[in-house]
């Protein structure tokens, strides 16, 4: 009896605290692993586009984790284009345009998984429309 009343009051816990046991939580974005998992996700994105210039994050909407064998990222960003060509020694400094129309803003969600003890990160999808 006592098993049933216990596993019955975590599942209330869990649907009145907003998480579901191993489901995905928000996460501040200055979290040290989405930072790890945005910056890895943004380069694969750029070596992956057929444009000749990179595109930036502008902003970062939502992120989300999971514990899976690792960790799994979910992150959604506003992205924009910038005035630097691939392959210039300025690929992490390069800033948005400022102009609307240059910058053709558009917005990704990049799911990767981590495994930091084993220096593993994987890029498992990525939609941008």
């Amino acid at each position: 009896m006592w098993k049933i009343v216990s596993a019955a009051l975590a599942a209330v816990l869990a649907v009145g605290l907003g998480a579901m046991v191993g489901g995905f939580r928000d996460i501040d974005v200055n979290d040290a692993g989405a930072r790890n998992a945005l910056n890895f996700a943004v380069v694969q994105h750029n070596r992956g586009s057929n444009d000749l210039y990179l595109s930036q994050v502008a902003q970062v909407v939502r992120v989300q984790s999971q514990v899976v064998a690792g960790i799994k990222y979910v992150i959604t960003v506003q992205m924009g284009k910038t005035p630097c060509r691939k392959g210039s020694a300025s690929d992490n400094v390069c800033a948005i345009h400022e102009d609307a129309a240059q910058a053709r803003a558009y917005q990704c969600k990049f799911t990767v998984w981590s495994k930091p003890w084993a220096q593993e990160i994987s890029l498992l999808e990525e939609k941008c429309s």
